[in-house]
């Protein structure tokens, strides 16, 4: 095949992967995780795992800024203010200009509050950063997203967490139909089929966190969902046999033995 590396932001990527750092059972487990998934992008919540402070135990000993591109997120940010705190205190740690946007709106589900996201993402681009917003599966909030400037859209594909795949194929094929920039399904992915969906879909690139910590194996996980992301990719690429109501023969017609 021939060069299917992915750009983002301005660089070009291998891996159409992401993986998140939260929920794993020590910093070991997330290492070898990251490895097995052949991520290069890794994700942060700023918030949550120390990525600032060099005199205690750091996430970025076990995480080579040098080998991945560290992707600062702002889970946990209710506000647009505080997400965008958030992402001017990761740019001060010197993780850089590229970062994931959050702003909860609901405690319960996790859901994206629409209109703080949006306002969060016109300081943050204006600012200068590469901004990649989590936000509904929701064309038109994708469309004003990608118009502000940012460098990608995250739409979800279900509750954060909740592991029940892609809920809503139809929206995202409207998002990926009027994409101008990226379109990363981010939230909710449970298993390796679920990724492969997601590619098979046309989506640029899958964001996965819970997935992989959470399950018995996570190294094991990590590895069948690379190859899940890897085999829909593909399967996008060769393009898919129409589906049709009825039969069709495999075999041709022509030169039956009668």
């Amino acid at each position: 095949m021939k060069d299917d590396s992915f750009e983002l932001a301005g660089r070009r990527y291998v891996s159409r992967l992401i993986v998140g750092t939260g929920k794993y059972r020590d910093f070991a487990e997330t290492r070898a995780a990251i490895e097995e998934s052949g991520a290069e992008i890794v994700t942060v919540a700023v918030r949550r795992v120390n990525i600032t402070d060099r005199n205690k135990e750091n996430l970025l000993d076990y995480v080579d800024p040098r080998r991945y591109q560290i992707l600062p997120n702002t889970a946990g940010c209710y506000t647009a203010e505080d997400a965008v705190r958030t992402c001017r205190l990761a740019r001060e740690a010197g993780v850089g200009e590229l970062v994931k946007l959050e702003v909860i709106g609901d405690q319960r589900t996790l859901f994206p509050d629409v209109p703080a996201t949006l306002e969060a993402a016109r300081i943050l681009v204006k600012e200068g950063f590469k901004v990649l917003p989590y936000i509904t599966d929701d064309p038109v909030a994708c469309l004003k997203l990608a118009e502000i400037g940012c460098a990608a859209v995250m739409p979800l594909a279900a509750p954060i967490g909740s592991g029940m795949g892609i809920r809503n194929p139809y929206n995202l094929r409207i998002i990926l139909e009027q994409a101008t920039v990226p379109v990363i399904v981010d939230a909710g992915v449970g298993a390796a089929s679920d990724a492969a969906f997601a590619m098979e879909l046309g989506c640029h690139g899958l964001l996965v966190n819970s997935a992989i910590a959470c399950a018995h194996d996570p190294i094991a996980m990590a590895r069948a969902i690379r190859m899940g992301v890897e085999a829909g990719r593909t399967a996008y690429l060769a393009g898919r046999i129409e589906r049709k109501l009825y039969a069709t023969a495999s075999s041709p017609l022509d030169g039956l033995i009668r």
